[in-house]
C-alpha cells in the first residue's frame, strides 16, 4: 500500500520508511531545502527497568491521534527554516526491533531539519493519543506510560 498522506496512524505493513521518504521528496517544496532527516523508532529488547520484551502492541485513537499528528506537523512547518514534517506511527503488535513510527523533517538546513525531527519526536510521544503495552518474556503486560 502507497500512503498519501503526510502525516497519520497506520496498522502495521501500510506504512514504512520508504513510503514516507518517497512522499517527502516529492514535495514540491524540496528545491528550498538542504537535509532531511529521519527517524524511525523501533521495539526495544529491555524495559527502561532491564526486563526482557517479548512483543509490544501499539493501540491509538485513529481520530484524535491523526488530528495530533497533523497539528505537530502543521506547527513544525511553521517555523523558519522547516520546509515539511512527516510522522507516521504503526498500530498493531510488533516484535523486538521492528518499525513503530517513521518522523521525515525537511529543512532548510541540516540543523533545521535535525531539530524539527526531535521536537517532532518530543511531541507525538505527548500529544497523540497512541498507547503501548509491553508483553515481557516473563510472562507479565503493562502499558507504558511514555
Amino acid at each position: 500500500m502507497v500512503i498519501t498522506k503526510r502525516t497519520g496512524v497506520s496498522k502495521k505493513g501500510e506504512a514504512t520508511l520508504q513510503d514516507v521518504f518517497t512522499l517527502a521528496k516529492n514535495n514540491p517544496e524540496l528545491i528550498k531545502g538542504g537535509a532531511i532527516a529521519t527517524f524511525t523508532g523501533i521495539v526495544r529488547g529491555y524495559t527502561h527497568e532491564g526486563k526482557e520484551v517479548q512483543k509490544l502492541e501499539i493501540e491509538a485513537n485513529p481520530e484524535e491521534a491523526n488530528k495530533a499528528l497533523a497539528k505537530i506537523s502543521r506547527e513544525l512547518r511553521a517555523n523558519p527554516g522547516i520546509i515539511d514534517v512527516l510522522i507516521h506511527h504503526l498500530v498493531g503488535e510488533f516484535d523486538v526491533g521492528e518499525d513503530l513510527v517513521y518522523v521525515v523533517a525537511i529543512g532548510k538546513s541540516r540543523k533545521d531539519a535535525f531539530q524539527a525531527l526531535e521536537e517532532a519526536v518530543e511531541r507525538y510521544k505527548k500529544e497523540a493519543t497512541i498507547w503501548k503495552k509491553e508483553y515481557l518474556k516473563d510472562g507479565t503486560s503493562h502499558w507504558v506510560s511514555e
